[in-house]
This record gives structure tokens, C-alpha cells and sequence, in this order.
């Protein structure tokens, strides 16, 4: 397992020799017989927005910016992130293996570890020593050997990887959204606020996202509820009823990370640049905190490689209109 990460909100994984998966995975993924679940996906009608932010809130290394005029068309976006009964479905119907399964690891959350696992002195990223690479943590096992999903069926799926997101979509007859749709749709009809539902993080003293509160990454108080993830629909939806785009797990997008790739002013439904090392990921999560990592705001973004998978990260589905 690496040392190293790319982010401290996900860490990466790094095809080092030692740390390969056991097989290749299939980029032949089966289609479902009666493919999408579509009557969980909103039609958002296409239009113009104002793109990224140049407030100081913002990370200018991460390319937040310049705020910039963006069209896209209209599509399909699904209400919630990925579930876990959603995924097992998929699992079920293609015997499809996570990379995670096929690494035989997965970074977890110092948080959710039982002290004789952490006596061990799991593998952390210098830069992040609260994650751990636990081997057997993956989907169903989320925590590794001994947790599982029984009671987090309604609970966003992690431990996926880019590469695992696009042979769901493959097989649901999805797609994942494009960086520019995803913040298009987070954003809900409103123009340039902070977060889904405005300026204010706690409107009125309420919650309206699973992020950290406390003093991270030791101290958690769980004011929102929850210490991991949240049920998909736990919190009020956005103005074009998606629910949890701010918060809970970090969402794969179709497009390569650049923090460059904005200084080109695209304005028509922009798809990233051709390549790269990273995939964009959008929306924060249960692990954000300001104290160093304020990416629940909507125009906030970071990336991670596509064979990385996280106690933090899952996934969304889009679709285009017929």
C-alpha cells in the first residue's frame, strides 16, 4: 500500500508494484435486462449558471476558479447518491468485483477502527495519518472483516472506485455526470451561494448536511446525527430535489481533474480535459471539516485516481434525455 495520497480528504491508491489488483477489471460490464432505476432520476431542464467561485472561502490551487458563465443541456440526475442495495443488485446480477476486492484493501477512517486493529499500525498517508489501509475493507465490509452493510441498505455505497461507478452505470444504462452538470444540478436554481440551500451552513440552527463537527480528526460530536454516513435522504433536498449533494460521501464525475482546465473559459457543456492522472470528485463529505477541508460548498472540487476507493467516496448517476 502507498504511503502517499493525493488529497487529505481521499487518499489515493498507487499501482506500486505489491499493490496490484489480483485480476484486470472488465470494461465489458452486462447490461441489466431492464436497465435504471429512472423513476429515482430528476430531469433537470439545461440553462446558463455561473460556474466556480472567487471568493476566499475557495482553494485557488484546486481551480475553483475564475467564477465564469457555463450552458449545459438538459438531463437526468439521480435524486440520491448510490445506495447499497442498489450496488447489490448490480453485484448480484454481474458477480462484479470492486477494486477494492481485487487490491484486498481499502482506506478507512482511524474513527471506525477497533483498538487491536489500530495497535497493528495499519499503512496511513504521511499527509492524512487519520486514514488507514485496512485489507478486506470494501463495499460490503466497510469498515473490514466483521462490519457490514445489514442496518445501511438506504446508505450511499463506498469503497468504490471511478472505475467501479462507470461499470455500474454500464450496467444500470447510466452514465456518470459531467463535472459542470453535477455543480449545475448541486446548485438547485440558485446563483452563486455558498452551499444547496444558501449562505448560511446552519439556517436557523439546522442542519442541513453530514459533515464533521468537533475537532477534527479525533473529536467528533455528531451534532448532525451521524459520525459516518447518512441515509440518502436524510437531510431537506436542494431546489431540484436532490438529496445530499453537500456532504456525506465525495461523488465521482465523468471528468479528468485539472485546476487549469477552468482558465480556458469553455462555456458549452464542458467535459474536462482529454486526459490526466485524476478523475474530479465533487460534494464533500461525513469526514469534511473547516478546520481543513471546506469542500461541502458547492463550488468546491478535488480529484482522486481512478482505482482509489475510500470510506468517503461513492457516486451518482446521470443520464442524458432521450
Amino acid at each position: 500500500m502507498s504511503k502517499d495520497n493525493h488529497s487529505c480528504c481521499t487518499p489515493s491508491r498507487e499501482n506500486e508494484s505489491g499493490s496490484k489488483p489480483t485480476k484486470e477489471v472488465s470494461s465489458e460490464t452486462p447490461r441489466a435486462e431492464n436497465p435504471g432505476d429512472y423513476d429515482s432520476m430528476k430531469r433537470i431542464e439545461g440553462g446558463t449558471f455561473m460556474m466556480g467561485t472567487d471568493s476566499n472561502e475557495g482553494f485557488p490551487a484546486d481551480g475553483e476558479g475564475p467564477m465564469r458563465e457555463v450552458k449545459v443541456d438538459s438531463f437526468f440526475m439521480g435524486e440520491t447518491t448510490v445506495t447499497n442495495a442498489q450496488f447489490l443488485d448490480f453485484v448480484r446480477a454481474t458477480g462484479y468485483k470492486t477494486e477494492a476486492e481485487q487490491f484486498g484493501w481499502s482506506f478507512v477512517s482511524h474513527l471506525f477502527l477497533p483498538k487491536k486493529v489500530l495497535r497493528k499500525d495499519p499503512p496511513s498517508p504521511t499527509q492524512a495519518p487519520w486514514w488507514k489501509g485496512i485489507e478486506g475493507a470494501y463495499w460490503r465490509n466497510p469498515e473490514g472483516p466483521g462490519s457490514g452493510i445489514a442496518d445501511r441498505m438506504d446508505h450511499p455505497v463506498v469503497h468504490v472506485s471511478w472505475n467501479d461507478a462507470q461499470a455500474y452505470c454500464r450496467w444500470a444504462g447510466t452514465r456518470l455526470p459531467t463535472e459542470a452538470e453535477w455543480e449545475y444540478a448541486a446548485r438547485g436554481g440558485l446563483n452563486q451561494k455558498v452551499y444547496p440551500w444558501g449562505n448560511e451552513l446552519l439556517p436557523d440552527g439546522e442542519h442541513r448536511c453530514n459533515i464533521w463537527q468537533g475537532s477534527f480528526p479525533d473529536s467528533n460530536s455528531q451534532d448532525d446525527g451521524y459520525a459516518g454516513t447518512a441515509p440518502v435522504r436524510t437531510y431537506q433536498p436542494n431546489g431540484y430535489e436532490l438529496y445530499e449533494v453537500s456532504g456525506n460521501v465525495w461523488e465521482w464525475c465523468q471528468d479528468w481533474f485539472s485546476s487549469s482546465y477552468p482558465l480556458l473559459g469553455i462555456k458549452d457543456n464542458p467535459t474536462g480535459p482529454g486526459g490526466g492522472e485524476a478523475k474530479v470528485i465533487r460534494g464533500g463529505s461525513y469526514l469534511c471539516h473547516k478546520s481543513y477541508c471546506n469542500r461541502y460548498r458547492v463550488a468546491a472540487r478535488t480529484a482522486n485516481t481512478p482505482d482509489s476507493s475510500t470510506g468517503n467516496m461513492g457516486f451518482r448517476c446521470a443520464r442524458d434525455i432521450d
